[in-house]
């Protein structure tokens, strides 16, 4: 499910405040839909969740 991009344009990562993109991995990904942050060093990824896009530091994966 793709998320407004209206919305994606005012959504910011709560960690450093950089732009987020939308990454789906697919229905047979256990992952999901995920916001990732695309500020330098950072690169925390955001769930998805039933649309609702849940931007907690502490839900955050951290990249590899």
């Amino acid at each position: 499910m793709a998320l407004e991009a209206g919305l994606l344009e005012i959504l910011a990562c709560p960690a450093c405040h950089s732009a987020l993109k939308e990454q789906d991995h697919g229905q047979d990904s256990e992952q999901g839909t995920e916001l990732v942050c695309t500020g330098e060093g950072c690169g925390l990824a955001y769930p998805v969740r039933d649309g609702i896009p849940v931007l907690l530091v502490d839900e955050a994966r951290r990249p590899l």
